[in-house]
């Protein structure tokens, strides 16, 4: 049992590896349809959701958390499907979302960019002008979305386990390649590694109903059954009953023992009147 996530820019043939491999190996294949479950889960735009899963984010989406409010909501979506295990993903951020979990084959698949251009023109019916200048822009927008949100480039051969040119290779050689590799001992699920992807989920999944109310809150696990919720904002952070709403929320949902806030309540003034006792006549 093993998951495989396949990142790849525009046409470097890296859909047709996974759908292969699918074949081959008798996996689930996911990719689009983890953006419109997420985007029908939380009622957001399947556009505006890719493009806070696909583009750099503007100075206000960085001010007022919505990229990263987006993001979240996606990576519950996203591993809440990957715990079912025996699947390929090839979609955008799966390697990011998967980051040390033992059983997740992580492969990077690139192609020439003269090979890339020319099936741009071919399906999108472009001049090779305009191939490539879409080509680059698209590149240069998942490299900027991942430094902005990781701090690191989606090209830096260190997030992946293997990387493939599907050029002297071809889609057949790297599907036997990923095949063999993914029956390896070390890619096999774990109960260990199996515990720490479902942990992971939960945590995004708390954390994806937080950031409904709270735009810039954090959740870490205290222990197996407690939470610890901290820098939260609105609601959470002013008004005792929605604290209390939430953690009967989370504990029905989750089967959480205890949700604990590291900040104390900050009960909302109201309205300060700057000219109380002036004396008006």
């Amino acid at each position: 049992m093993s998951i495989i996530t396949i990142s790849r820019g525009s046409y470097s043939h890296g859909k047709e590896v996974a759908e292969a491999l699918v074949d081959k190996l008798h996996y689930d294949c996911l990719s689009r349809e983890i953006m419109v479950e997420a985007s029908d889960q939380f009622k957001i735009p399947e556009k505006k959701l890719l493009r806070a899963m696909h583009d750099a984010p503007t100075a206000f989406e960085w001010f007022n958390h919505d990229q990263e409010r987006f993001v979240h909501f996606f990576r519950s979506t996203f591993l809440s499907h990957m715990v079912q295990d025996n699947i390929v993903y090839h979609g955008l951020a799966g390697h990011f979302f998967l980051q040390n979990i033992s059983h997740v084959l992580k492969v990077r698949i690139i192609a020439d960019m003269e090979d890339r251009v020319k099936e741009e023109t071919t399906r999108e019916k472009c001049s090779a002008h305009d191939a490539l200048k879409k080509l680059q822009l698209d590149d240069k927008e998942r490299r900027k979305w991942s430094l902005h949100l990781y701090g690191k480039d989606t090209w830096d051969s260190r997030l992946y386990d293997i990387v493939l040119c599907v050029d002297s290779l071809t889609v057949d050689d790297a599907v036997e390649l990923l095949a063999q590799t993914a029956q390896k001992k070390q890619f096999q699920a774990t109960e260990a590694s199996l515990a720490e992807l479902k942990q992971r989920m939960l945590c995004a999944n708390i954390l994806a109903e937080v950031y409904q109310t709270s735009s810039s809150a954090k959740v870490r696990f205290v222990n197996d059954n407690s939470i610890e919720l901290t820098d939260t904002d609105g609601p959470l952070k002013t008004d005792k009953i929605a604290r209390k709403d939430f953690s009967s929320q989370m504990k029905e949902l989750y089967h959480i023992e205890d949700v604990l806030y590291k900040e104390p309540l900050h009960p909302f003034k109201g309205h300060i009147n700057t000219f109380y006792n002036v004396d008006v006549q």
